[in-house]
């Protein structure tokens, strides 16, 4: 049924009034962009990514503009590292821009542009500003994600204290101050003019998830909601079939670990070994390329992904998508926003007691873990599917 469906909707597109679009995506977090880009090629589009990869997890990009000069050699890693201590200036910057002009060929007369982030080419401000006002200039419809922190997403965590968010760390503990730096930067003055100045040239802000919606309530440019989309296609159902051990994945970012509450995680992981160390096995992974990442949880029942949130990420959607029984956001606003009455991820919070109870009652009943994966996987399929996912990014685009 949800082949046909999809069939249906690739069809209407391939009549004579369909208008093919050339569509630049800017930026690229948690493979976001390419599952996107997926999505939209089905429906008869042509689609380009430039932007750096998102670090060390090397997602692809049609166009890199990574800087690779000033990592070379252990020398000027160490000037680069040298001068951004004294000045605040990383040069890398530097690089990135003469990476973007040297291709800028490649970034004029699309359709439609969407940025990740109102700070896509995490340059310096200025040189942001220099390189956004060339995709205006040459791009006449831009969009903008919500997704990712900026300046009216930690503007409004420092300002409204709800439950829990990723800020929750640092108003705790002031002493994490230099932990989040990268955060507390959006709040500079030099971020607030770039926020202002990209909101002056974009049509809408479109959020990807629950903890997104909350910031841009009321904003004019603001429009509904539109989930992360997920390649069913490439990603295959894996049944959780529970012969000895139940398999515990923890994925930890090194650089994030107070923000995704990885301490928590851990402490719980601690406790349920030394009383179940006969009924699981336990893996532990840092800082992986993505590809690598993937292949570490595969053999995985459980996956810890993050307490800090209210909806689930990329990653912890891809785990779903698997069959993975995923600990993440899951709160009321995401089961009341999906219309849920069957568990599809277990909502993490920061509360290693609550951890604790929730794996315990998952190895105490494994059934619960075979099902549960099922109702994931149904759920992405359904909310998620990357080909109604591009259409709606087509539909809001266009309206």
């Amino acid at each position: 049924m949800i082949s046909f469906i999809f069939l249906k909707i690739k069809n209407t597109f391939e009549n004579k009034d369909f208008f093919c679009m050339r569509i630049l995506l800017v930026g690229e977090y948690s493979r976001l962009h390419n599952s996107l880009k997926e999505g939209l090629i089905e429906l008869g589009h042509h689609v380009t990514i430039i932007g750096k990869g998102d670090g060390f997890k090397k997602y692809p990009v049609d166009h890199s503009l990574e800087a690779t000069y000033t990592n070379s050699s252990i020398l000027l890693t160490k000037i680069r590292h040298a001068i951004h201590r004294i000045s605040g200036f990383d040069i890398h910057s530097i690089e990135t821009l003469y990476q973007f002009y040297k291709k800028r060929s490649f970034f004029k007369n699309y359709d439609v542009v969407q940025l990740i982030n109102e700070y896509p080419f995490e340059t310096h401000p200025i040189l942001e500003k220099l390189l956004l006002r060339f995709i205006f200039k040459h791009n006449a419809t831009v969009f903008l994600s919500a997704c990712g922190e900026d300046y009216l997403s930690v503007s409004y965590l420092l300002q409204h204290h709800s439950q829990y968010h990723i800020l929750t760390p640092y108003l705790n503990d002031s002493n994490l101050k230099n932990t989040y730096q990268y955060s507390l930067k959006y709040t500079k003055p030099s971020f607030k003019r770039l926020h202002h100045f990209v909101f002056k040239h974009i049509k809408g802000v479109i959020p990807t998830d629950m903890d997104y919606v909350p910031p841009l309530k009321g904003h004019p440019l603001a429009r509904p909601l539109i989930p992360n989309a997920i390649n069913t296609a490439t990603i295959d159902f894996i049944h959780n079939d529970i012969k000895e051990k139940i398999v515990i994945f923890h994925g930890i970012n090194t650089a994030n670990i107070p923000k995704k509450g990885n301490d928590f995680f851990t402490e719980a992981l601690s406790r349920i070994q030394k009383k179940y160390s006969d009924h699981i096995e336990v893996i532990v992974a840092q800082s992986l390329p993505y590809a690598q990442y993937i292949k570490a949880y595969k053999s995985a029942h459980i996956l810890l992904d993050q307490v800090y949130s209210y909806d689930q990420g990329y990653n912890a959607l891809e785990a779903m998508a698997m069959g993975k029984v995923v600990f993440t956001g899951a709160e009321d606003c995401f089961i009341s926003h999906f219309d849920l009455n069957e568990t599809v991820a277990i909502n993490a919070t920061p509360d290693v007691d609550a951890i604790y109870q929730q794996l315990e009652w998952l190895i105490l009943h494994p059934e619960e873990i075979v099902q549960i994966g099922k109702n994931a996987r149904a759920f992405i399929e359904r909310e998620h599917h990357y080909i109604t996912i591009a259409q709606r990014y087509i539909t809001t685009w266009t309206s």
